[in-house]
C-alpha cells in the first residue's frame, strides 16, 4: 500500500520525528524552514508535544540564566 500524503494542516510520522530530532537546540525559525511550515505552527506542534529548547541551546541566543 502506498504511503498517503497527510491532509494539509497534519504531521506526518516523519516530520513529527525530525521536529522532536531539532526542536530543543534549533531555532524554530530553522526547523520550520526544514519542515516547509510556518514558525507558528511548528511551535505550536512543539507545544502539544512538550517539546522545550535546551537550557544549553537558550544560552546561546542569550536568554538563559
Amino acid at each position: 500500500m502506498a504511503k498517503q500524503k497527510p491532509k494539509a494542516g497534519e504531521w506526518s510520522k516523519d516530520e513529527v520525528k525530525l521536529l522532536k530530532q531539532m526542536f530543543r537546540s534549533s531555532s524554530t525559525g530553522e526547523v520550520a524552514k526544514k519542515l516547509g511550515r510556518s514558525a507558528p505552527s511548528v511551535q505550536a506542534k512543539a507545544s502539544k508535544l512538550g517539546l522545550k529548547k535546551t537550557k544549553k541551546y537558550l544560552k546561546s541566543i542569550g536568554r538563559g540564566k
